[in-house]
């Protein structure tokens, strides 16, 4: 615009031009310097208005730049009359006066900066306003570009939160044509960081206790910078206790102290360690934790065959599932307790050398088993319900924690039983006698068949020896054949008391449910065998009737003489390997 142009009330100097001296109206148009376009001038602020600033260049005009390029460069600056600033002389308006601005004359000066410190190799303030792609945008003077590997040694998570941050950075590269600035600040970080190390490497020591920020945490450990240097924490130096995972405990970011448990100065590895911060608590457990000891503690651990109780930081004992509960016999220890949660237990044993505690849950309750023999004697009845049936026998619940077991040999003196469940359903009620009480082994053996007189009292006077007998086969072996005499009562023919000729085997010379005469040559009510012969039958046949007298002196049949005998030997077994 220029002086006959009308412009807006400034608070200009009030002179007139009343007041001037053609002389000196004169000298000060001589004085006007003649501006160039394309040059950056120092203009003086004249007049103000809301939105735009007056500037006077010493052209013989005076020109209007907006009060917002002014704001961008300092947003709490307050422009005055007489303020100079550098403009930039973009053209002359075809209507007279001049095109300015301050914008450009900073980008200018900026550009002219940025050539120097990049060929100086020094660094330039800057501040990132937001996000672009590949990148972060920043304001140095004019927008520069920071790629995402220049931001920092390493990635950054939260980018969003560098927005605002005021940062220094290295020139990488420019073209002013293009108005394309590339520059990092990794660089600076790198510089500062080699020299660090170098620095380091003449402090560093094994044994020595530092400060560092945890910058990655992985599955083995903790990668922590000290300042110069990385080192890593494994996961068995954290913690004298268990770790499931470096996360639980730390996050990256934090600061922690570790001490410098090895430093190889050819590699510069450097192996750090936490837990060598505190004396290990295993050297005081074994006077802390004495056998028979009460504690508290929190499970941390659960496994299918107990869980792990932590006692203190580093201190973790064993409760085993079979030391968990005198009534329950649970199918997994998560049944009983969860983890986290607090118990008490008692110690019961201490390994300090392997780090082995042994610890107890069911110690801390009465044992039912102190006092089931005073409440269920040998020989009483008791009643209970069939818990379970198993091939071998029944389980029969006596009361919380205790269970009896009726073997399928004591179900019945006469029945032959192939499994409990032909004759019996869990859940029923049935009455047993107490038979044996194995407190130490916790084993309650009942018989169903023991509230009954056993048959066999009466065999010896039933079939005294000599007497002529008749029953039916119900097993042939190669040792014998096995006579049911009456119902519960077997007697065995040994092969060799088949013939009066040399028998090697029974087999395929009588079969099963066959009608076969016998004589009694043996019987013993209390090993309940009855032992037969049909020689001797023939023998007796021959001497009218008269047993021969080698079968009166303490004949004994070889082998089981009944099946019930087998059945026995098989259940005590079974017992035995319950």
């Amino acid at each position: 615009m220029t002086k006959n142009e009308t412009q807006p009330a400034f608070a200009a100097d009030d002179t007139s031009f009343d007041d001037l001296s053609f002389a000196e109206l004169f000298e000060q148009e001589d004085n006007n310097t003649v501006i160039n376009v394309g040059e950056v001038a120092i203009g003086t602020v004249v007049g103000l208005s809301n939105d735009a600033v007056l500037i006077d260049v010493g052209d013989k005009a005076e020109s209007y730049i907006a009060l917002s390029e002014f704001r961008h460069e300092d947003p709490e600056r307050e422009i005055a009359l007489g303020d100079e600033f550098e403009v930039f002389i973009e053209k002359r308006k075809d209507e007279g006066g001049l095109l300015l601005s301050r914008e450009k004359a900073i980008a200018i000066k900026v550009w002219e900066q940025i050539a120097k410190i990049q060929e100086e190799d020094g660094t330039i303030e800057g501040r990132i306003e937001n996000r672009v792609k590949g990148g972060m945008s920043v304001d140095i003077g004019v927008p520069a570009f920071l790629p995402y590997s220049q931001i920092d040694l390493r990635p950054v998570k939260d980018l969003d939160g560098l927005i605002g941050e005021t940062f220094e950075f290295k020139i990488l590269k420019f073209n002013r044509k293009r108005n394309n600035v590339v520059i990092s600040r990794r660089a600076i970080l790198e510089s500062e960081r080699s020299a660090l190390r170098e620095q380091m490497r003449n402090t560093l020591s094994e044994g020595q206790i530092i400060r560092g920020a945890i910058t990655n945490i992985t599955d083995y450990g903790l990668f922590i910078d000290l300042g110069g240097m990385d080192g890593l924490c494994h996961i068995t130096d954290l913690s004298w206790g268990r770790v499931s995972h470096p996360s639980k405990l730390y996050s990256v970011g934090e600061e922690i102290e570790v001490k410098i448990l090895k430093y190889d100065k050819d590699s510069d590895r450097v192996s750090l360690g936490v837990k060598q911060l505190k004396s290990d608590p295993w050297e005081r457990v074994p006077e802390q934790y004495a056998p028979g000891s009460r504690v508290t503690g929190k499970v941390v651990s659960i496994t299918d065959y107990g869980v792990f109780v932590e006692l203190e930081e580093g201190v973790e004992g064993l409760v085993h599932i079979s030391e968990m509960s005198w009534s329950k016999k649970p199918r997994h220890p998560s049944k009983i307790v969860g983890v986290g949660e607090e118990i008490e237990v008692q110690v019961l044993k201490v390994e300090a050398e392997t780090k082995r505690i042994s610890l107890g849950m069911k110690q801390l309750q009465p044992n039912p088993w102190d006092v089931v023999e005073e409440s269920y004697p040998v020989g009483s009845v008791i009643e209970g319900k069939i818990k379970n049936i198993t091939d071998f026998g029944i389980f029969i619940g006596i009361e919380e924690g205790i269970d009896g077991l009726i073997h399928v040999s004591d179900l019945s003196w006469t029945e032959r039983i192939k499994h409990p469940s032909e004759k019996y359903a869990k859940g029923e009620t049935i009455q047993a006698v107490v038979l044996k009480i194995d407190k130490e082994n916790e084993r309650f053996s009942l018989g169903v068949k023991q509230l009954e007189p056993d048959p066999w009292q009466a065999a010896a006077s039933n079939y005294p020896i000599g007497s002529s007998v008749e029953g039916t086969i119900t097993n042939v072996t190669d040792f014998g054949v096995f006579v049911q005499l009456e119902e519960g009562i077997e007697g065995l023919v040994h092969v060799s008391e088949i013939s009066r000729d040399k028998v090697k085997t029974p087999v395929g010379m009588f079969n099963v449910n066959d009608t076969l005469k016998a004589t009694v040559i043996n019987v013993s009510a209390d090993d309940r065998k009855i032992g037969l012969s049909v020689k001797a039958l023939q023998e007796k046949d021959d001497n009218n009737g008269a047993l021969p007298e080698e079968y009166l002196q303490n004949t004994q049949s070889e082998g089981p003489s009944t099946i019930g005998d087998l059945l026995k030997a098989a259940a005590g077994e079974d017992l035995n390997n319950k």
